[in-house]
């Protein structure tokens, strides 16, 4: 810009000169074309002071822009510099993670090989220990062998001898081959029938005398540590209202919120004369529960209409599946059971509402679950095996009204739906039946369930079924022969069977106490086992006159 003005300045210069120089000649006509020359001097250079300034602001716009750029360049690089200490610090981080991992992966691998190694070491003296054996083993077998040689002899000689006393005697007696041996056979045959009672009542004395002290012990023990709870209610529920008034608000202008809640909850609604009370009566008991809760709140709210009464069943039977999940989820903890899949604790909820002999079915294998778990942690079995087996055993009673079917194949087909151990389906399968069973923990689960159906309080019966129970366990004892009387007792938990001495000895009659108990097992359905007492006794009775 500098140069451009001193530029012009000199041209200025030289002009004015050039005009001195020219002025002698033409004074007039110079300084004529001196004002013309000086007015397009001037215009020219107010054009050039006007395009420098143009540039000189086009030169500071651009300088102010490659300012920006600069600034804006130097903060992306601080930014770019800050990321990647960032990702330096998070690699370096990362990198000492993974050292430290490898580190423990390391241990890990060092201890699994020590423990290799002793296992080795352990498997190898047990080889030569087996080796050892096996070298006894063999020398026992010859041994074995040489004996039974040699009793192959004996009796080869003891066959002869007694083929030789079988002659002599037939030429003694008289009789013919098939005569001697049709009465040796009859007369042991007699001899034999009364051993063969005498042989297995002492067996069975002693096996039962042995059994009944540790299975009493055992069985005392899981009682003792087990809390119980009586039967419940079957079909019927009462909800209390606040005066007799709230019985036509509740059956309403022709009978119409009577007839939309029974249509809408499936239950019975019984308004009799009784004071300040309703009655709901199904045989379902959560569709009964469904409706005690619908009516005590609308009985609370006051408004009760065909449209209230859907909103609040609706609302009931949501909460209702929230509390059935919740009972399942109570009954797994107070048992003790772990693992349970949502659908399964869904399942052992519903059976909070279900009774069998009016006892409640999820209490009742509560309780199954803490006996079957003591007598398994008494025997050395496992014992939180035991408590789910024991907790899952009635688990097809929960649906068994809506598929067919017993609920012990429900029970299976649920149990290997979701995954179940065996031992939990084997016991499932074989509770009402343990000698089937492939393992111990159907027999623990049976007896859990015995003890817990049979106890006093448990379980209520009808009395004509209840009588009719006992006439039926008299009447199977009564037909066999030489039973003079039998008694039901102790609520048909016991048979007392009296036998006439002179036809039933004291060896049969352990025979027959046996084989009654079998007809019972066959011929009835009862709760619990009933107890098979015979009564044998010789009276000699003889009056002084």
């Amino acid at each position: 810009m500098q140069n451009i003005v001193m530029l012009l300045l000199g041209l200025l210069v030289g002009v004015a000169i050039g005009g001195f120089v020219f002025y002698g000649r033409g004074l007039r006509q110079r300084a004529q074309l001196d004002d013309t020359l000086q007015r397009q001097a001037q215009a020219e250079a107010q054009q050039v002071r006007e395009a420098a300034n143009q540039d000189a602001q086009r030169l500071r716009s651009e300088a102010e822009r490659v300012r920006q750029d600069a600034t804006r360049l130097y903060q992306e690089a601080e930014q770019r510099e800050k990321q990647a200490l960032t990702e330096r610090d998070h690699a370096v981080q990362q990198t000492q993670q993974e050292r430290e991992a490898l580190r423990a992966e390391r241990g890990e691998t060092r201890r699994e090989r020590d423990e290799l190694k002793r296992e080795i070491e352990r498997l190898n003296r047990r080889a030569e220990q087996l080796d050892a054996r096996g070298l006894k083993l063999d020398a026992l077998e010859e041994k074995l062998e040489r004996d039974a040689r040699r009793l192959d002899e004996e009796i080869q000689h003891a066959s002869e001898k007694v083929r030789l006393a079988e002659h002599r005697l037939y030429e003694i007696a008289a009789l013919t081959p098939d005569q001697a041996r049709d009465l040796i056979l009859e007369k042991l045959d007699a001899e034999l029938e009364e051993e063969k009672a005498l042989r297995v009542k002492g067996a069975l004395d002693r096996a039962s005398a042995e059994a009944k002290r540790r299975a009493q012990s055992i069985i005392a023990q899981a009682i003792q540590r087990s809390a119980s709870e009586t039967s419940a209610a079957m079909s019927v529920s009462v909800v209390p209202i606040p005066s007799d008034a709230m019985k036509g608000r509740i059956i309403g202008r022709e009978g119409r919120n009577i007839r939309a809640f029974e249509a809408l909850t499936g239950v019975d609604l019984i308004i009799d004369d009784t004071p300040e009370a309703v009655i709901l009566s199904s045989f379902n008991p959560v569709r009964r529960e469904v409706a005690k809760r619908v009516l005590a709140e609308l009985v609370a709210d006051g408004r009760i209409h065909p449209t209230r009464i859907e909103e609040m069943v609706h609302k009931a039977q949501d909460d209702m599946k929230a509390f059935i999940h919740q009972q399942g989820e109570e009954a797994a903890i107070e048992a003790g059971v772990v693992g349970l899949k949502p659908g399964l604790l869904q399942l052992l909820g519903r059976m909070y509402f279900r009774t069998s002999y009016g006892q409640n079915v999820l209490k009742h294998s509560v309780q199954v679950a803490h006996l079957t778990g003591i007598l398994a942690s008494e025997l050395g079995l496992d014992a939180g095996v035991a408590r789910r087996a024991g907790l899952m055993h009635d688990v097809g009673k929960s649906i068994d009204r809506e598929i067919e079917g017993t609920h012990v194949d429900i029970g299976i087909s649920l149990a290997r739906r979701f995954g179940e151990p065996h031992e939990v389906i084997d016991a499932i399968a074989h509770h009402h039946d343990p000698e089937n069973g492939e393992t111990l923990y159907s027999v623990l689960v049976a007896a859990a369930d015995a003890i817990s159906a049979a106890r006093p309080g448990a379980r209520r019966e009808e009395l004509e079924a209840y009588i009719k129970r006992l006439e039926q366990l008299e009447h199977i004892a009564v037909s066999f022969p030489g039973v003079s009387q039998a008694y039901a007792i102790q609520a048909g938990r016991e048979v007392r069977v009296i036998v006439q001495p002179e036809r039933v000895t004291d060896a049969q009659a352990t025979l027959l106490a046996r084989e009654i108990a079998s007809r019972i097992e066959q011929d009835m359905e009862y709760p619990g086992q009933v107890q098979v007492t015979v009564v044998r006794e010789q009276r000699a009775v003889e009056y002084a006159k």
